[in-house]
């Protein structure tokens, strides 16, 4: 197993498992992280990208996977996601270099797909 599905699939399970344990603050959130992303006077692309960037800024792998992920399933560009990763070094420096890398690496296997 990849670190795709690795991640597809941890994700899937613990996300389960917290709604089923947690409150409903808990719900709350996990509900307002959907909407959010969801077109409004942005588009689901754009704000996809823009997680991306925030995501890589934070350095959070977690949640550069998943925005990589959203990005390709909203339409991204190969060529639209670098460039937000661009943006994303230039904000962070080069301690987000480590995180570019992996970023690339599982952009190159969600294209494999």
């Amino acid at each position: 197993m990849g670190r795709l599905e690795d991640f597809r699939s941890f994700r899937e399970r613990m996300n389960k498992r917290i709604i089923e344990t947690g409150n409903i603050d808990t719900k709350r959130f996990f509900s307002l992280d959907g909407a959010v992303y969801e077109d409004g006077a942005l588009d689901s692309k754009t704000k996809e990208l823009m997680g991306l960037v925030a995501s890589a800024v934070l350095r959070c792998d977690d949640c550069i996977a998943y925005h990589i992920i959203q990005c390709k399933a909203t339409g991204s560009s190969r060529e639209e996601i670098m460039e937000a990763l661009n943006v994303a070094l230039i904000v962070g420096g080069s301690i987000v270099i480590p995180h570019f890398r992996r970023a690339v690496e599982l952009l190159d296997e969600l294209e494999a797909e």
